[in-house]
């Protein structure tokens, strides 16, 4: 469980592809710090196991289903990645509850800069665009975020500076694509309806 606030930038030292997955370390200063094999760590939003941790780095491998639902397998050498360590019980939950699975890619349309922000559009795969409920959560690359505004397909969210500083949102660039994990809330009261009219 995370909350979408991210503790760090870090950057990907080495990628090492075998049989369909992908082996990642990442370069981090503080999200490594007490880090141990087996735990969890959030990567551009997706939910990963450590399977090897040094002084300043953790490596964590992503396999073909997680490939396919996330943007991590166009990662390379030297991108910078959200991250973010697990809830731990009795700290304060600044943003939503974020579960580290991804739904689906998004792609960025239109990046508007305002005098004090920035608006960030993204489109959806049609089937997604359900889930986007006016001032709802939603994580964008493991971001905690606010929907701001809803169009058809696509949505916005704004960026403040200090998002813009800490995060990697200052990277992304028209046609990017993006992680989204929407709130489990909606899609839990969906599974539940369903259920009832079936």
């Amino acid at each position: 469980m995370f909350t979408g606030l991210i503790e760090e930038v870090g950057v990907v030292d080495e990628i090492r592809r075998s049989r369909g997955s992908v082996m990642m370390t990442i370069r981090a200063a503080k999200s490594v710090r007490g880090l141990k094999v087996d735990e969890s760590v959030a990567v551009n939003g997706v939910c990963l196991t450590v399977v090897r941790s040094t002084r300043n780095s953790f490596t964590v491998q992503a396999v073909e289903e997680t490939l396919r639902k996330t943007n991590l397998g166009l990662l390379q050498t030297g991108h910078d990645v959200n991250l973010e360590r697990p809830l731990l019980p009795g700290e304060r939950l600044g943003g939503h509850f974020v579960l580290g699975h991804v739904d689906c890619v998004g792609k960025v349309v239109l990046i508007n800069r305002r005098k004090s922000s920035w608006m960030f559009w993204f489109k959806l795969p049609h089937k997604f665009a359900r889930y986007v409920v006016p001032v709802g959560s939603v994580a964008i690359n493991g971001v905690s975020l606010t929907v701001a505004s809803i169009r058809g397909d696509e949505f916005a969210v704004s960026i403040i500076p200090h998002t813009w500083e800490v995060t990697t949102f200052r990277k992304l660039q028209k046609k990017d694509l993006v992680n989204v994990e929407f709130d489990v809330l909606g899609k839990y009261v969906e599974r539940l309806l369903s259920s009832r009219r079936g």
